[in-house]
């Protein structure tokens, strides 16, 4: 009976939050802008950025400390923060971003050290998992640097079962760069999982990490989402265009949507790429399925997300280097079944409007096949709404 009443126990505790991450997580992470250069005021400067900027508004709500907040461990193996950056503790900046209604997250790694060599979670999960729920943690990004001969299962299994054992909701966002194919695994381990390696702020970097996305679609749902890193809009490395592909591509894929900029200095067009709240719609869409490329000519691409409410998104894709004119039948589209796993057949296009998401407009159809116009590495994005 005891022994029963063990395994019941085992079974109940061993399991992820499942109630959080119903679509993906938006927020702020300091790596991408500020790397290793993080503090209490910065942190704090970006929360109230992400409210004075409107940031907020559009449904951004995670700030999330990168690493280097971390510096050694005490004679009890407690983590302890650096005193110099952060003197008032991580739990004063974690009570000082609640206050503003957003939420706390923050960073470690499962091998013995994280990716800077401050100290890692290894051997350390449980009395690190109750740390995080002693400071108010509501989001932790887990590297894979300095994991040796781990396995990540099992290793990431761990520190999930740490967190579900400290009682304190936290969506787990695993970063093991996609070494052990965690879409086949970290569904049930975690909330979102790194498909990839670190992206750079260039547009081979993120149209190379779009590109293998493709095939993973089946994987993404509510509470389980493929992560292709984090946003770079704002950074400086791409075009204001090339930035609108990689945040209309990044909502197209159910994607988590973590900025990566200097919240307090954005211009005009970073603010209206991530504050779009058409395009982010359809990140946030309650169906939680990501795109499927259904037509691949190469350099152009047309790929479709199904919406709730049997609506869907169309994306039309331009990779080349030179501009594209191309016939979109949005008839054929709106008929077209790519993804569609179950219920009513799509309805044809007389029963929508389309909507162009980055113009704001509804397009007047006098044909329902039309030429467009594509630049080199640019989007158009379309939302068939039900009349």
């Amino acid at each position: 009976m005891f022994f029963a009443a063990v395994l019941l126990f085992f079974n109940i505790s061993a399991q992820k939050f499942d109630q959080l991450a119903k679509t993906p997580p938006m927020g702020w992470n300091s790596w991408n802008k500020f790397s290793c250069d993080v503090s209490e005021s910065l942190i704090m400067q970006m929360a109230d950025a992400m409210i004075s900027s409107g940031m907020k508004d559009a449904g951004y709500e995670y700030i999330v400390i990168d690493d280097c907040w971390q510096v050694s461990r005490d004679e009890n193996g407690e983590i302890v923060a650096d005193k110099d950056r952060f003197p008032h503790g991580m739990k004063y900046v974690a009570d000082y971003i609640h206050s503003k209604g957003l939420k706390f997250g923050i960073y470690s790694c499962a091998g013995e050290a994280t990716c800077q060599g401050r100290p890692g979670g290894l051997g350390h999960e449980y009395q690190d998992a109750r740390t995080y729920a002693h400071y108010g943690v509501d989001y932790l990004k887990y590297d894979w640097c300095n994991s040796s001969t781990q396995d990540a299962k099992s290793s990431y299994t761990n520190m999930r079962d740490a967190l579900y054992a400290a009682g304190r909701p936290i969506v787990f966002s695993i970063c093991e760069w996609g070494s052990n194919k965690p879409w086949e695994w970290a569904g049930t381990t975690g909330h979102l999982w790194r498909t990839t390696g670190d992206i750079g702020d260039s547009w081979n970097s993120m149209i190379k990490i779009f590109d293998l996305q493709k095939d993973l679609a089946r994987y993404a749902g509510p509470g389980h989402w493929n992560d292709p890193d984090m946003l770079e809009v704002g950074n400086g490395g791409m075009t204001t265009e090339e930035y609108k592909t990689h945040f209309t591509l990044w909502c197209m894929l159910a994607s988590p949507l973590m900025a990566g900029n200097d919240l307090q200095s954005m211009s005009p067009e970073t603010k209206s790429i991530l504050m779009n709240k058409e395009v982010i719609a359809l990140n946030q869409d309650s169906l939680g399925r990501q795109a499927v490329c259904y037509r691949d000519n190469g350099d152009y691409q047309i790929w479709m997300k199904p919406l709730a409410n049997g609506e869907k998104a169309i994306c039309l894709l331009n990779k080349s280097d030179e501009k594209k004119t191309v016939l979109v039948d949005f008839s054929l589209l709106a008929k077209a079944s790519a993804g569609r796993r179950s219920g009513s057949e799509p309805l044809p296009i007389e029963n929508y409007r389309v909507r162009d998401l980055w113009e704001h407009k509804d397009l007047v159809l006098k044909e329902t096949a039309v030429y467009t116009d594509l630049a080199p590495h640019t989007v158009k994005a379309y939302r068939l709404i039900k009349k």
